[in-house]
């Protein structure tokens, strides 16, 4: 038996040739293999990662159906391939027009390889939450409207291209003065990537769910906007009332108490739950951690 499996082994690599490398091989592969990489990266920056994922399900689903020969997803395939490729050069076009451009500029080798540099996904710390905390129960003291998006895994950047770059460190103090009347950078959302501000002034998309309160003006509509297009959180100080509101995963949570937006802000840092249930204080009196849109949408 030994015999057999050696003599099997011996016949499979005697068959195995080993192609001869050249130099030029060399410099194809480190060719392509950039190439991948940067294609890489410029889709983790775009709508582009979203949409790969759809189409990892749907090239599983066809895979399924090769397997099992299902003839009617086959055909359908088939037919509407053409289609599809043409839906996503539609969906992609602004994001092909800017990669386009960035091909002409000198820094961009230097920009692909520190892309992962501009995305630093660290964990929030606690000082950047306590400082956002308390930048937005000061706001809603004097009623003064605010709207702060904190990334999480997916990116930002085409939000934050449509405002100001700041690239400052978190602090009370300059997110009041940021959002204060009549200033420059007060109209439009925050965006926090890790412990740094890195935009002002921008522009998010406006949610049109149907079961949201009339009574939500563009800044609560905002903040649901991108928490449905993004996995991001957005704390929301309200102009009219001073109340202070949080939008995440498509809800709207109201009228929260300072220790229920500090319970919602800890989940965008992904701490271990045994080191956040330590860290927590008891806190008695008021309701916890505040209410959905559809129980205090009209607040």
């Amino acid at each position: 038996m030994i015999n057999k499996v050696l003599s099997f082994v011996q016949e499979y690599i005697s068959a195995i040739r080993m192609p001869r490398i050249r130099i030029t091989d060399i410099v194809e592969i480190l060719i392509i293999s950039f190439m991948v990489y940067a294609i890489m990266g410029w889709v983790r920056k775009t709508k582009a990662w979203s949409l790969l994922k759809g189409m990892i399900v749907i090239l599983g689903i066809l895979l399924l159906a090769a397997i099992f020969n299902m003839s009617t997803i086959l055909w359908l395939a088939e037919h509407g391939l053409s289609m599809l490729l043409l839906g996503i050069v539609v969906v992609l076009q602004p994001e092909l027009r800017r990669a386009m451009e960035q091909l002409g500029q000198k820094n961009i080798f230097f920009s692909l390889m520190n892309s992962d540099s501009t995305r630093t996904h660290g964990r929030y710390s606690d000082h950047t939450i306590d400082e956002i905390v308390k930048a937005s129960f000061a706001m809603g003291r004097v009623k003064t409207g605010a709207l702060m998006v904190l990334e999480r895994n997916e990116t930002l950047m085409e939000y934050e291209k449509t405002g100001i770059a700041i690239d400052a460190t978190v602090s009370s103090q300059l997110l009041i003065n940021i959002f204060e009347h009549n200033t420059p950078l007060h109209d439009g959302a925050v965006i926090f990537r890790g412990d740094r501000i890195v935009a002002a002034t921008c522009y998010l998309p406006l949610s049109d769910n149907r079961n949201l309160s009339k009574a939500l003006g563009t800044r609560h509509r905002a903040g649901v906007g991108i928490s449905e297009a993004t996995d991001s959180m957005t704390v929301i100080v309200s102009e009219e009332n001073g109340k202070v509101s949080v939008a995440y995963e498509g809800k709207l949570y109201s009228a929260l108490t300072q220790e229920g937006l500090r319970e919602k802000l800890e989940l965008v840092q992904d701490k271990p739950q045994e080191e956040v249930k330590k860290k927590r204080k008891p806190w008695f009196g008021g309701q916890k951690g505040g209410n959905t849109d559809a129980e205090k949408a009209d607040q």
